[in-house]
């Protein structure tokens, strides 16, 4: 079951690798600091297009931050598994934001992107504001890497508080109703 644009977003607690170091991931603590979170689900390490993602989220980190949104990373792969492919891939090292293991794959099941027969989440991403509602997911094939810049994108058009255009960017004018 795929979760709707407008509900709720399943809270959790999960395990997460977070630099080097193990730590917990709280949802209900970054909701109730006033965050959006972007979370985004990729199928497995030590694959081809994921760490493309991963770090193209690193690298917009900070324009993240200065939305007030946090990013988190989540596979259903281990918190040791993620370890070993940061230390083994040096496009991982400067890794800022929590990954996610998902081993029980809950998470996955409960955002509605898990592949049973494959045991591996679908390139999920789901932007949850401070209510904690999912107010935007989008969901790609295994194959195909997403445009971590769109995302951007819809989080600022989320956040501009109106009516946005196709194409809507940014510093443009919200459209006023006639």
């Amino acid at each position: 079951m795929s979760i709707q644009v407008g509900s709720a977003a399943p809270d959790f607690v999960a395990p997460a690798l977070t630099g080097r170091d193990f730590t917990e991931v709280r949802l209900r603590e970054y909701l109730d600091q006033g965050k959006w979170v972007v979370l985004f689900f990729y199928p497995k390490d030590f694959t081809f297009v994921c760490p493309t993602e991963i770090v193209a989220f690193n690298d917009l980190l900070e324009d993240f931050a200065d939305r007030n949104t946090v990013v988190l990373g989540a596979s259903t792969d281990t918190v040791n598994s993620h370890l070993g492919w940061v230390r083994s891939d040096g496009r991982l090292q400067d890794l800022k934001y929590p990954l996610i293991g998902d081993v029980t794959k809950r998470l996955s099941r409960d955002f509605g992107v898990l592949l049973d027969e494959q045991g591996v989440a679908l390139r999920g991403t789901f932007i949850i504001d401070p209510t904690g509602r999912v107010r935007w997911s989008s969901v790609y094939d295994l194959d195909i890497g997403r445009n971590v810049e769109e995302v951007l994108r819809v989080l600022d058009a989320l956040q501009s508080g109106g009516l946005c255009a196709c194409g809507w960017q940014e510093g443009d004018d919200n459209l006023a109703p006639s």
